[in-house]
């Protein structure tokens, strides 16, 4: 690929040069409050992506920034300049006159997105413009036909085709977002929570302005497209021009939002893309965008962050700040204090409270060789401290001393809020909540929480459903998808869509037969998020082989895949399947030992379907077709490809015992030991009560490694 080509070389010419050829420079913009705005539209998150994100700049050890090149426009924090339209033109002006060929530039936008219509209806295919709002954003201009002060993403385009014509490589990230997708029936306890959007009507662009727009899309060939990005990499790049990568938080018909990150805060709102995407390159420096917005993906998923579907464009294949290399090991530096040990790293590095790190006098020794251990005492955002274990003092750490995280806890209990409200309906879940922890129906691996609490799963009783006596079972989020926006009326309710939210009901059972019933729903649920949890945590420590993914359409009266069909499939974004698709994945063994291959795929309606197993010798292939897309339920699914090294004499490994069926459905589909297996044993709800297993421990050489691509199931065309 002629991209891909031009950027490694780019990076080969870098690489050659000295340390000081290459510098780094930093536009960091946080729109919080809009004056000419309801104050119920302000946010609170922005200043605190931009504060979060500068920290991390300059505090990164593997990227250098210098402070002198991170410019930071935000209102909220002090000393810093607003964030005007102006401002915002002015500071991309200064960074063009100042970067050089080969530096690299990386832009941050935190605010409120909208949309309004375009202005050039041939430059967008649903006929919109998308917006970042900055602070002093004005009303809906009908003279000129645009909203006063909004930055156009046709102009942000234009800014940033500025800076790459200088010869300077651009990763952009926008946390903002343009409209709303569901909406809550259960509570969540974020009461602060707030989606980053603005409907046109709030900023007066007339309704009618936004039918004769959306009157004039071209719409998308095909079902299995989305929307192109706001700001994207051109086809092809001119001679000296620099790459270009672009993350957005949300895809255009969708909504992002900002709460408490990490949920431990009592009053730091975070934008839920900024907090994710740097908590990740926190615990894992070195890795690729692609690998990075994968990671994203998994967090969302496995955390229930949010509903969103990230988008991800550009050279992904890249590492992420264009240099660096992939560290396998999560280890820092450490600080003598006058009783306890310090750390620049935190919760954003994945640390917590009561976590062991080895103590290591050198990065390069093995774990092996620790020379002590120590107990996390504190832990922040970007610092930690930690103390001794029995039989060490201060005097046992050597200067230049490193800790380093030895295991991925996974904790395989599941969180359940109870509904809210009073009511027969509630009375008897709460009634069957009881029996299943007298009863121990489900091996003490469940929580009950009040709603509102954090949670895994929520419950709900919703009077306008379809079924108003039943148990609603809704994700972490609490909230019930949207029905298609383009069928409902301006100022009325969104038309929810419980067809793919499962419901248990509750007048016909009695308070035994309901608990019975809800303990089969959560452990099929459980066993599920579990699967994805422990990929979570596994990042396959010296395990690196490529996956790919292909789609191909499937004759169903000849009963034959159609071999003219079969293409490759975007790993580094959400692809859309519709029925009659076929998945298949390609791993090819670059290891110098032999793998095994186990392939699950996890759908929406927590169904679990073993795709196949098999051993792939040093420089074997692994390459099938694997499940058939069909019409029978949508949503978002998860194909899970796990890869462990494979002992000498040993049988392959076999995980089909994790398969299991829908929880309400047929999915679309067809398709007790030790060590790595046993775990997963565990995730399918052995006789352990509570887990934060260890995925690493003294193993030596690679780890299995959990791959999880996200694949969205949609209806096809008629």
């Amino acid at each position: 690929m002629k991209l891909k080509a031009l950027f490694l070389a780019g990076v080969a010419t870098l690489a050659a040069l000295p340390a000081l050829a290459r510098e780094n420079h930093a536009l960091l913009v946080g729109a919080s409050t809009y004056p000419a705005l309801d104050e119920k539209f302000w946010l609170k998150g922005p200043a605190n992506d931009v504060d979060l994100v500068q920290t991390y700049l300059l505090t990164n050890e593997s990227i250098p920034f210098d402070a002198e090149d991170v410019m930071v426009l935000a209102d909220g924090i002090e000393g810093k300049q607003a964030p005007t339209l102006q401002a915002i033109r002015d500071a991309f002006k200064e960074l063009a006159e100042k970067v050089q060929p080969g530096d690299f530039v990386y832009l941050h936008f935190s605010g409120h997105g909208s949309q309004a219509p375009a202005k050039d209806p041939d430059s967008e295919l649903d006929g919109l413009d998308e917006l970042f709002l900055p602070v002093d954003i004005g009303p809906w201009n009908d003279s000129v036909g645009e909203v006063e002060n909004a930055l156009v993403d046709d102009e942000i385009g234009e800014l940033i085709a500025m800076l790459r014509a200088k010869g300077v490589d651009v990763w952009a990230v926008f946390d903002s977002c343009h409209s709303g997708t569901v909406t809550r029936a259960a509570p969540t306890g974020a009461d602060e929570e707030k989606m980053r959007k603005l409907e046109p009507g709030a900023l007066g662009v007339p309704q009618a302005a936004m039918t004769d727009a959306e009157g004039a899309s071209r719409g998308l060939e095909s079902p299995r497209d989305r929307a192109d990005a706001p700001v994207a990499e051109s086809e092809e790049r001119a001679e000296g021009e620099g790459s270009f990568v672009a993350f957005f938080a949300a895809q255009t018909n969708e909504t992002t939002p900002e709460k408490l990150m990490p949920r431990s805060t009592k009053d730091r709102l975070q934008g839920v893309f900024t907090y994710t995407l740097f908590e990740t390159l926190a615990e894992r420096p070195g890795i690729t965008y692609r690998q990075l917005g994968q990671e994203v993906l998994r967090k969302y998923s496995v955390k229930n962050l949010a509903r969103s579907t990230p988008l991800f464009e550009g050279d992904l294949d890249g590492v992420v700040f264009g240099s660096g290399e992939t560290a396998d090991v999560r280890q820092w530096p450490v600080e003598k204090g006058e009783t306890k040990l310090r750390l620049k790293a935190g919760s954003l590095h994945g640390l917590a409270k009561g976590e062991r790190l080895a103590v290591m006098a050198s990065p390069a020794d093995s774990t092996d060789d620790a020379i002590g251990y120590v107990t996390v005492e504190t832990a922040s955002t970007f610092g930690a401290t930690a103390v001794l274990e029995e039989g060490k003092t201060l005097e046992d750490v050597p200067r230049g001393a490193f800790l380093r995280k030895i295991d991925a806890g996974v904790d395989l209990t599941l969180r359940v809020a109870l509904p809210e409200g009073e009511g027969a309906a509630q009375e008897a879940m709460r009634a069957a909540a009881r029996a299943i922890a007298e009863k121990q129906l489900l091996g003490g691996r469940f929580t009950f929480v009040a709603p509102g609490e954090e949670a895994d799963i929520r419950l709900a009783v919703i009077p306008e459903s379809p079924r108003p006596d039943a148990i609603w079972i809704l994700d972490g989020s609490g909230a019930v998808p949207v029905a298609d926006r383009s069928a409902q009326t301006e100022g009325q309710p969104p038309v929810l869509n419980f067809s793919t939210v499962p419901s248990v009901s509750t007048g016909d059972k009695d308070g035994e037969a309901l608990a019975e019933v809800m303990a089969e729903q959560f452990a099929h649920i459980g066993k599920a998020l579990n699967v994805l949890r422990i990929g979570a945590a596994s990042v396959g420590n010296g395990l690196n082989v490529p996956v790919e993914l292909h789609r191909a359409r499937f004759d169903a009266d000849a009963g034959v895949i159609i071999e003219e069909s079969r293409a490759p499939m975007e790993s580094g974004n959400v692809p859309r399947m519709i029925p009659g698709d076929t998945v298949g994945v390609r791993v090819e063994n670059t290891t110098d030992q032999p793998l095994d291959i186990n392939v699950l795929y996890v759908g929406a309606d927590y169904s679990i379907t073993f795709m196949g197993k098999g051993r792939m010798q040093p420089g074997g292939i692994y390459n099938e077709d694997l499940s058939l897309i069909s019409d029978e339920s949508f949503g978002r699914d998860r194909l899970v490809v796990i890869l462990s090294p494979a002992g000498e004499q040993s049988d392959v490994e076999d995980l089909s015992f994790l398969q299991q069926n829908p929880l309400v459905r047929t999915r679309a589909v067809s398709a007790g030991p030790e060590g790595f297996k046993g775990l997963l044993d565990e995730a399918g709800f052995g006789q352990k009560t509570r887990a934060a297993l260890p995925l690493g421990g003294k193993k030596k050489g690679p780890e299995p490694v959990i791959l999880q691509f996200e694949i969205d199931t949609v209806p096809g065309e008629g």
